[in-house]
């Protein structure tokens, strides 16, 4: 190899690395904007009231015959 191809060999590299470190931010960026919004969904179902005049045994059993 001459210097020329070792040098292009170095870069190319390097900017693999690059652009491999920017392609991980940004998947942890999504990952954190996905947990905020779960977050958000799970308090929002757990601030919902349930429905008045229901009796509180409701929802308890689930008929797996059909």
């Amino acid at each position: 190899m001459d210097v020329m191809g070792i040098a292009k060999l170095a870069t190319s590299i390097a900017d693999t690395g690059t652009r491999q470190d920017v392609a991980v931010a940004v998947l942890k960026k999504a990952q954190d904007i996905e947990a905020a919004q779960a977050t958000q969904l799970l308090e929002a179902v757990q601030a919902a009231s349930p429905a008045p005049n229901l009796p509180p045994h409701l929802g308890n059993h689930v008929n797996t015959t059909a």
